[in-house]
């Protein structure tokens, strides 16, 4: 048997299991039967905490779909819950510092990255307003922030239909990576809503890398000044970036239950 937490950060749910001790080896099918909420434990990413040489844990990543990526900034934000103390993580993305807050975690998350190619692009274009849209859409952003990120800024987020949109746009062949789409909608001068699409798991509850992109892309675009406060369904978590900085991300993190499972049986 195999020792598991149920964590969420602002609604977006894990499945967090250690294996520093004990290894669990994953596969895409294995992470897509757990995180299935019918058959599975239910969750949106899976979260596997291992060693690393060069970091006080490692981080791995896995999309309901079975899909491994680079980063996740609500999961990041549980890792020091889960573990105690204040962390240095390894994961896809580089090196992050995660530090407990009342209530959460405050992480950085590194430097964003704006060239077409590390996006990555199918082909050149500016990544500020981008030569491209979708239906009646306006030309988006596009920001690496340790993984793929598309932004449309709507003047009335009520009206767009994120849930037929955001396949389309994820799937699209200019993001041969996919991406995760974000659909934001400025409320003043620090203040945006946002709804996200994430690759790999469709729309959830709250998305950190995405609050980060979207913040980091209405700075750019002089749309707000930070620190940004990002109003998710689930919540709002606290973005701080200037240019030619990294990214500070705070918010909440909860644990909800420990369990055990037959990882075998998967």
């Amino acid at each position: 048997m195999g020792r598991f937490s149920k964590m969420h950060g602002l609604g977006n749910d894990f499945v967090v299991i250690d294996a520093r001790t004990d290894v669990v080896e994953m596969t895409e099918s294995r992470a897509r039967a757990i995180a299935d909420r019918h058959a599975g434990i239910g969750c949106d990413q899976l979260i596997l905490i291992g060693n690393a040489p060069d970091a006080d844990v490692s981080m791995q990543i896995f999309n309901a779909d079975g899909s491994e990526v680079e980063a996740c900034g609500n999961a990041t934000r549980c890792v020091p819950l889960f573990v105690g103390r204040d962390v240095l993580i390894r994961t896809q993305a580089g090196l992050l510092d995660a530090r407990a807050v009342d209530g959460g975690a405050s992480v950085d998350m590194g430097a964003p990255r704006f060239e077409w190619d590390a996006i990555p692009l199918a082909y050149a274009m500016d990544t500020l307003t981008m030569g491209a849209s979708w239906e009646d859409l306006p030309p988006p952003a596009a920001v690496n922030v340790g993984n793929p990120h598309v932004i449309f800024f709507v003047d009335d987020l009520d009206a767009v239909d994120t849930a037929r949109l955001g396949p389309i746009i994820e799937t699209d062949p200019l993001f041969p990576a996919r991406v995760n789409v974000n659909f934001a909608q400025v409320l003043g001068d620090n203040h945006i809503r946002l709804i996200v699409w994430e690759r790999g798991a469709g729309l959830t509850r709250a998305c950190g890398t995405g609050a980060c992109a979207t913040a980091v892309a209405a700075v750019r675009r002089k749309l707000v000044s930070g620190p940004v406060t990002v109003s998710l369904p689930g919540g709002d978590l606290i973005i701080d970036w200037a240019p030619g900085g990294t990214i500070r991300m705070t918010g909440p993190a909860t644990h909800v239950f420990d369990g055990e499972a037959d990882w075998s049986r998967f």
